[in-house]
């Protein structure tokens, strides 16, 4: 069933499933997902295991480790984001019965609710068992976003119509494997290994367990307590140990037309955490101090609502509850995968978040279109995710000299300590077979790096880190795509082979050996962003204070003769051009295969994966013009669809993990191109253009210091400053220039679509012109 939104006011804040549907149950737990920056848990119920249906994972935020594994005779090493052990274990039985698992029952209804306003997911079920009785199950959850170490759940059982020996199996089960993702399940899964298991005091049980390869220490300590109209039940209590598991059974008396309310709260810690002794004290000693489930609720609950005041974004128009919903989604789980709690850890942000194993929890280059959402909000947030590349720029350098470049080459696939982790063998489920991974080749992971710091730079003005940190990396960078270019005397033009842009169809020219003459050769997204780092690297050498800027250029031996060359790079890196003169996606794109599209969607139908269609009947995408993602569209911003994840447009991926990178894309979407937003210069550029189904939309945006409040329609923009004690901030509208300083407000109009046109034409007329007379005026 597709999602709905609640009815009312909550239209726009609610994910509503009504029904209950086994198949669907996989996206459910991915897009109900509660998380708090460190560490998440999936959306699934408590009371049934891992299996084909339901899937608990809890995910540590840069919580990996590496397994190996004997693949056709071949060793292979893959690094994997854990799966910590499950904290929901939940159920009850009555009497003697069976223990109450959703697959079995009776359902008489069935209703859950992801409430994003408050970060709270809900369950309501009507069961009956097989002797007639008839129960409700009344669920709360959460991750707490106020406590990054507790979550807790509230679960009401209400006796309709029996009276009984009600008994509750609360677990902490370590004996969990990574078997998210199906096509990873032939790969060694046991990542770790549990060294204690006990009953601590009345109520509590306690897990503590090791990862096997990177020794990271994880300990969970749960309390479950029975209340009947508020008041603590006197309870009888067994404890099992089994399998990796501890487990309390919970036993008390319920009569008919009463309820009792089960409060099961968890404290998780590890040993990445600063300021701790020791994991399982951590956890015993949080729990000590940790209230009941409405304490904590509260405590969450405001801090969602501070954070949604930083970064909701209100809409108002033409099916507007949807699109907010929509919005708010994604901005949701956004904020789940890097919230305020990240920046004291050292840790990226993973392309399908912490909510699954798919990608195996590794960090791309998704914070392309993450930042600018988040550094226009808290960019503390975004100095912190960009801290990470910077710890991992030694590894970067090593990788760039054992590849043969110069400067720092950062992997396309990053984990743990910054080497490439892109698997060497990935499994194409169509065919069952085992094929060479050359997704490493995507060199382009180093342009978005450093346009990501000097965004960065643009939005924050901090320049404490573009001094000790940004301006390291993006020279180095620059230094290795200027070692990466070779010349063709020829042309008298630079050019980059063997590469990978943004579309993965093509690894590889048709026929060619993948060993030996693998990726293709001046991909038109890669140098096109190279040729702007090679630029930008004057720029920011420019904005360093002169000792620091001679000190840096000592360090790394950079020369200003070399600066130059790079200077000359850019200005020659080949672009490839058709007859047309229209930007080719790489050389001899063109001279590739039309592909049959009709042919084939009639044949399959859903083609997303076309590359393992083709491999599958031995043939190649690197034969056919056809694009994953169209690297030229991406010079322009591509874009993707609100729907991607809500609706699994993807066929099935959706479930391994939510798409960060596709989610924060529709936010960004708003912000660049409905508002225009744009920073250069020193200047915050607006140029709102809505559509006309949306008739006013309302952002905050924290902008060098300022806090600004934005208010669009299809008329005017008004901006209004917080006051604070800082610098004043120019902005601009079309050539039109305010300064803004803390407490003040700005107004402009908007010119109508018509008033547009005969700007954008002038414009273009008055460039015509400066053109020809520097072509005049040329010795």
């Amino acid at each position: 069933m597709t999602p709905e939104a609640a009815p009312g006011d909550a239209a726009a804040w609610s994910l509503v499933y009504d029904g209950y549907e086994p198949r669907q149950e996989g996206l459910r737990e991915a897009l109900c997902t509660l998380g708090n920056g460190c560490f998440a848990t999936r959306g699934a119920t408590p009371d049934c295991p891992a299996g084909e249906v339901h899937y608990p994972g809890t995910y540590l935020a840069g919580g990996y480790n590496r397994l190996t594994s004997e693949i056709g005779g071949r060793k292979v090493e893959n690094e994997d984001l854990v799966n910590l052990p499950n904290w929901l274990p939940l159920t009850f039985r009555i009497d003697d019965g069976a223990w109450f698992q959703l697959d079995e029952a009776e359902l008489l209804s069935f209703r859950q609710e992801l409430d994003l306003r408050r970060g709270v997911l809900r369950r309501d079920l009507r069961l009956r068992d097989a002797q007639g009785r008839t129960t409700r199950w009344t669920e709360r959850r959460i991750v707490s976003m106020a406590d990054p170490h507790v979550a807790a759940l509230s679960v009401e059982l209400a006796a309709e119509n029996w009276s009984g020996l009600l008994t509750v199996r609360s677990a902490l089960d370590g004996g969990v494997s990574n078997s998210g993702v199906a096509r990873y399940r032939d790969l060694a899964s046991r990542h770790l290994d549990v060294l204690e298991l006990e009953h601590r005091g009345a109520d509590t049980i306690f897990l503590h367990c090791r990862t096997s390869q990177s020794l990271l220490a994880i300990a969970q300590a749960a309390r479950t307590r029975l209340y009947r109209d508020g008041t603590e039940v006197d309870t009888e209590r067994d404890t099992r140990v089994h399998d990796g598991q501890i487990a309390q059974e919970i036993r008390c008396a319920v009569q008919e037309k009463t309820a009792i309310v089960v409060e099961k709260v968890v404290a998780l810690h590890s040993s990445r955490e600063p300021a701790i002794s020791e994991p399982g004290l951590a956890a015993l000693r949080t729990l000590g101090h940790a209230g009941r489930f409405d304490e904590l609720l509260a405590a969450h609950e405001l801090a969602w609502r501070q954070l949604w005041e930083v970064c909701d974004i209100q809409i108002e128009g033409h099916a507007a509850p949807q699109t907010e919903l929509k919005l708010r989604i994604h901005i949701f789980h956004l904020l789940q995968t890097a919230s305020e709690h990240t920046i004291d850890l050292d840790t990226g942000i993973p392309a399908r978040g912490w909510h699954g194993e798919a990608y195996r929890g590794h960090i791309f280059w998704d914070e392309l279109f993450i930042f600018p959402f988040l550094t226009l909000r808290v960019p503390m947030l975004t100095r912190a995710l960009l801290r990470y590349r910077h710890r991992r720029l030694p590894e970067a350098r090593r990788a760039a000299s054992e590849a043969g470049y110069r400067g720092a080459m950062y992997p396309w696939q990053s984990g743990s300590d910054g080497r490439e982790e892109t698997q060497r063998l990935h499994l194409n489920p169509a065919s069952g077979r085992w094929l060479p991974d050359d997704t490493h080749r995507q060199r382009h992971i180093n342009a978005a790096i450093a346009y990501n710091v000097w965004q960065y730079h643009q939005a924050s003005d901090d320049h404490e880190f573009l001094n000790v940190h940004g301006a390291e990396m993006l020279l180095e960078i620059a230094r290795f795509w200027a070692s990466a270019a070779s010349h063709n005397a020829a042309l008298d033009r630079y050019e980059i082979k063997g590469v990978m842009g943004p579309d993965e169809y093509h690894t590889a020219y048709p026929g060619a050996d993948p060993d030996t003459a693998g990726g293709i050769d001046n991909n038109a997204y890669t140098n096109v962003m190279a040729a702007w780092v090679l630029t930008r690297a004057r720029d920011v050498i420019d904005l360093l204070p002169r000792m620091r800027r001679a000190q840096l250029c000592e360090r790394i031996g950079l020369s200003p003769d070399e600066v130059d060359g790079w200077q000359e790079i850019a200005r020659k890196l080949r672009v490839p051009l058709n007859a047309e003169g229209i930007i080719c996606q790489f050389d001899g794109y063109d001279e590739l295969e039309e592909f049959d599209w009709k042919g084939y969607k009639e044949k399959y139908g859903d083609i997303h994966r076309l590359d393992r269609i083709l491999e599958a009947e031995g043939d190649t995408t690197n034969r056919y013009k056809v694009s994953k993602q169209a690297d030229v569209l991406m010079l322009f911003y591509f874009q993707r669809a609100l729907d991607s994840d809500i609706a699994d447009i993807q066929g099935g991926t959706t479930p391994e993990g939510i798409h960060v990178g596709a989610m924060a894309g529709t936010v960004d979407l708003i912000q660049r191109c409905y508002l225009g937003v744009e920073m250069r210069a020193n200047v915050l550029h607006l140029d709102p253009a809505l559509p006309r189904e949306l008739r006013r939309i309302k952002v905050r945006l924290h902008y060098r210091r300022q806090t600004l409040d934005l208010d669009v329609d299809h008329d005017a923009l008004h901006i209004g400053s917080g006051s604070f004690t800082t610098a004043p901030i120019t902005i601009a509208y079309r050539g039109h220039y305010r300064e803004l300083g803390p407490g003040d407000s700005c107004h402009f109009r908007l010119l109508k679509p018509e008033e547009r046109d005969r700007d954008e034409n002038r414009d273009q007329a008055s460039q015509a012109h400066t053109a020809t007379a520097s072509k005049e005026t040329r010795p």
